[in-house]
């Protein structure tokens, strides 16, 4: 995985399918952990899909970052990827961009 400081505030990170995924998640929750006061955007483009432990470990990044009034925008998400979101209604959790710099720009106007 990339893990991009693309600002002070904002960490872009280059996911990839399993099992890189499952150890790249981990060590951004561990890394958003030490450092809270970022917004995390999540480029999906290499990631053709996802199981139960790799949603579980999103919602809890995702909890980790609202926690402190942080937002987590998931980017460029596979159609795969897209179909298991609306099946499990996460479609309504997790906030989504076309790519990552439109959620780049949903995270900088948000801001502001």
């Amino acid at each position: 995985m990339s893990i991009e400081n693309w600002s002070e505030k904002i960490t872009v990170a280059e996911l990839q399918d399993d099992p890189a995924f499952t150890d790249d998640l981990a060590a951004l929750i561990d890394q958003t952990a030490e450092r809270a006061d970022r917004d995390v955007v999540l480029n999906f483009s290499g990631v053709g899909y996802v199981n139960s432990s790799n949603i579980a470990k999103l919602l809890k990044l995702r909890k980790q970052l609202i926690s402190h009034r942080h937002r987590l925008v998931l980017c460029e998400i596979d159609m795969n990827v897209w179909g298991i979101f609306l099946v499990t209604g996460l479609d309504k959790v997790f906030e989504f961009a076309d790519s990552v710099a439109t959620g780049l720009a949903t995270v900088q106007i948000a801001a502001r």
